[in-house]
This record gives structure tokens, sequence and C-alpha cells, in this order.
């Protein structure tokens, strides 16, 4: 019964900001991790980033360490990701994912996805 819905995805351009939420309900997520995926057409899905629910530890895929800042605020069951200095290769539709905190666990819950479009 969990439910991950994300939103704030729209057209922006090359160097801007957006930020994206992910409300999640259904359940505590304490024990668990949440991450953010991205998929463009015709490329497989891929890691943007995560962060546990409890303890905030956060990681990054490699081509937004700098420019892209997870986080979560426990009261609102939120995770947010704030996307800077947008390219247009961040064009992708943005996902919200949620696993169990531990070592290999696989992402078990997915949000519908968020369209996010960077143009110049």
């Amino acid at each position: 019964q969990v439910q991950l819905v994300e939103s704030g995805g729209t057209l922006v351009q090359a160097g801007g900001s957006l930020r994206l939420s992910c409300a999640a309900s259904g359940r505590t997520f304490s024990s668990y991790t949440m991450g953010w995926f991205r998929q463009a057409p015709g490329k497989e899905r891929e890691f943007v980033a995560a962060i546990s629910w409890s303890l905030g530890r956060t990681y990054y895929a490699d081509s937004v360490k700098g420019r892209f800042t997870i986080s979560r605020d426990n009261a609102k069951n939120t995770v947010y990701l704030q996307m800077n200095s947008l390219k247009l290769e961040d064009t992708a539709v943005y996902y919200c994912a949620a696993k169990t905190l531990a070592v290999g666990a696989q992402y078990d819950y997915w949000g519908q996805g968020t369209q996010v479009t960077v143009s110049s």
C-alpha cells in the first residue's frame, strides 16, 4: 500500500534550478533509503541520488555531484531533489523510489515519474 508521488518537473533553461518533491505514504519510512532515478528516451534508468531516511546519509551519481542535493522532511514524509546548474543532458523523467536500509537491498517502490526538460 506504499505510494510515492513525484511533483515539480517542468521546462527550465540550462543553468537554471528546479526542486522536485516526492510525497510518501502508506507506512513509516524510518528504516528506508529514498532514491531519485532518471530515464531519458532511448536510455536505461540511471541512479541520481539517495538518502537514508533516519540518518540522512546521502549518495550521488558523479554526473550530478556538486549540482544536485537530496534532502528529506521527516514530518512531511517528503524527499526533495534540488537541482542547480541544470544541463541539457539532465532532461529525463525523474522517478522517486524506496528500499529497505540494508546493503544490497533493491528498490521496492516507485513513483509515477515527473518530466524535467532543460532547454537553451
